[in-house]
């Protein structure tokens, strides 16, 4: 790729996740908090409890627990450990707090997207279930806003498979695996041109396996795939990082001091650096929304196909894959950083949560390497999952359900996986978050145009639920 074209990339990449866009997600979260009442926070414990219990006697794929591991499958991934920790090396502890900024008012986001994702859902005669941002924004907002539907999909579809589930996930994982087993006595082979170990050959032969093996199953797999390893894999990492937490407690007051101070700039202001404040704020607020997608419009494609008769209920349930994503385990890693002062010390992405556990953990260096090893091949194979069964939901819309164009996607899906390893990802980065960020602007139309729908459904369901309580 010619350095003209990848600075072009670039360019397009800063300009689609620039100030606008996370002005614009931040903006409907706080107008939907306002409108709901704080609903994301009145209604939590409500929220934590429908994820557990499923409806009775609701219309669907899947239980609402498993269309929520669907969605989560595919949020909960390597941004989780790598993208927290640049962000936090780039704006310092403060960002830790504007990430919990984004995902409190992002709760109100995901909440307006389950809810209208089960609202405006298309269900066919052999009861298969379709939708999302293109079907609330062809049914809710009328037939001549279809082609604002399609543009929608069409960004899905190429998200999906040209990179933030393909690509760029496999090569993490190879690298990891590479990084953690190989040595310079392992056998190597020259692939396309350039030397590759074993190791990552036979790393991606195996990740192409299982991810074909779980692919070609259908959503019913997928979704009992991520009902066993999302909640394993999510329980695990936490499991470790209070660990972590546990063993260094005494620091947890000092790294609190700073997330604090260095959200508010209590320290930059006497040393008349402002900037850093700003800086903490764009960048732990730019991490918060990427991390767990509020705004974007792909959860509420995983929504869709949840067993329910109650839109309110599943909006409820949908919110709390951004209370688990970024309150959880986002501060997990935030905290395991911070305590352990591994983020200024001159280190980058993953080594600097690695190293974090290498000083933090009771455990020897390679075991506490090998830990976060093996989470981040969970979480980016999740991701790889996840984000099949959105990029598929996509094409199935663009294709009025065809299944033929289906099947072929699915075996270039998984051909993406099987080259993934041998490709140079820098730019494959930067156009899967083009495409990913191209998805937020037809759906964040949509939720500002149905809000309406959004607070008279929520006003509706509520008053149900207190005439039931009283009667």
């Amino acid at each position: 790729m010619s350095a003209q074209l990848n600075d072009l990339i670039i360019w397009i990449d800063n300009l689609v996740w620039g100030l606008p866009l996370i002005i614009l997600i931040m903006a409907v979260g706080i107008y939907l908090t306002i409108r709901l009442n704080l609903l994301q926070l009145i209604h939590l414990p409500k929220a934590l409890k429908y994820m557990v219990k499923n409806e009775e006697g609701g219309t669907g794929e899947v239980s609402s627990f498993a269309a929520l591991c669907t969605a989560l499958s595919a949020t909960i991934g390597t941004g989780n450990i790598v993208g927290v920790a640049t962000a936090i090396v780039a704006g310092g502890p403060g960002a830790l707090f504007w990430m919990w900024i984004a995902a409190f008012f992002g709760m109100a986001t995901k909440y307006a997207e389950g809810l209208l994702a089960i609202k405006y859902r298309h269900i066919d005669q052999d009861g298969h279930v379709l939708g999302g941002p293109f079907y609330y924004i062809e049914m809710g907002m009328g037939i001549k806003f279809k082609w604002l539907a399609k543009l929608f999909a069409f960004f899905g579809a190429c998200a999906g498979l040209l990179g933030i589930g393909t690509f760029t996930q496999v090569n993490g994982i190879s690298s990891a695996v590479n990084n953690f087993f190989a040595n310079s006595n392992s056998a190597t082979f020259s692939i396309f041109g350039r030397e590759y170990t074993i190791v990552i050959i036979l790393t991606g032969l195996i990740i192409t396996l299982c991810v074909g093996l779980v692919l070609i199953g259908g959503l019913k797999r997928i979704s009992g795939f991520a009902q066993i390893v999302v909640p394993f894999m999510a329980i695990a990492y936490v499991l470790i990082c209070i660990i972590l937490l546990v063993h260094q407690y005494k620091e947890i007051p000092g790294a609190l001091v700073e997330i604090f101070e260095g959200a508010f700039g209590i320290r930059a202001i006497s040393g008349g650096a402002l900037g850093t404040v700003m800086v903490a704020m764009q960048k732990g607020i730019a991490r918060g929304i990427f991390s767990n997608e509020s705004g974007l419009g792909s959860a509420p494609i995983a929504a869709a196909a949840a067993q329910t008769k109650e839109p309110v209920r599943q909006g409820l349930v949908s919110m709390t894959g951004t209370f688990i994503d970024t309150i959880i385990i986002c501060t997990m890693t935030g905290l395991s950083i911070v305590v352990t002062g591994t983020w200024n010390i001159g280190l980058e992405g993953v080594a600097v949560t690695s190293s974090a556990f290498q000083t933090g953990l009771p455990f020897e260096p390679w075991v506490a390497s090998f830990l976060l090893m093996v989470c981040l091949i969970f979480f980016a194979f999740t991701t790889i999952i996840g984000w099949n069964y959105y990029s598929e939901r996509c094409l199935e819309y663009l294709t009025g359900g065809n299944q033929k164009p289906l099947k072929v996607f699915r075996w270039l899906y998984i051909l993406a996986v099987f080259i993934g390893p041998y490709m140079t990802i820098g730019a494959v980065w930067n156009i899967a978050d083009i495409f990913n960020g191209l998805m937020a602007f037809p759906n964040l139309i949509a939720l500002i145009v149905l809000s309406n729908v959004i607070i008279r459904e929520s006003k509706d369901y509520f008053r149900r639920l207190a005439a039931e309580k009283n009667s």
